[in-house]
């Protein structure tokens, strides 16, 4: 299994960025996708998850509407548009992947709940 993470950068506060995760090596329509990030000296934390329909979303409690994550089940991707971005989003972001098991409840927020994980990309925010 393979995701393979790309669109960080650097952007001024306020600005936007779109990531995007590429997966390969697993019935990516069967697996629930979650972004986290972990910033220099913290825990790693959720940021977004999408089930493996695309039905349904769910995000970390300081995206307040900022962060859209979407997927495209035909092209193995999931993709996290963030917007109004601040200086505290500053973070290597990571894309996960965790096999549904068919629920379309469940909505994996914890590091563990994930099987997968791709690569960090760097996203630094300038004030």
């Amino acid at each position: 299994v393979q995701l393979q993470v790309s669109g960080g950068g650097l952007v001024q506060a306020g600005g936007s960025l779109r990531l995007s995760c590429a997966a390969s090596g697993l019935a990516f329509s069967s697996y629930d996708m979650g972004w986290f990030r972990q910033a220099p000296g913290k825990e790693r934390e959720f940021v977004a998850g999408i089930k493996w329909s695309g039905g349904k979303t769910y995000y970390g409690d300081f995206v307040k509407g900022r962060f859209t994550t979407s997927r495209d089940n035909a092209k193995n991707t999931v993709a996290l548009q963030m917007n109004d971005l601040k200086s505290e989003d500053t973070a290597a972001y990571f894309c996960a992947a965790v096999h549904s098991g068919g629920s379309s409840y469940y909505t994996p927020r914890g590091r563990s709940d994930y099987e997968y994980w791709g690569q960090g990309t760097q996203v630094t925010v300038s004030s």
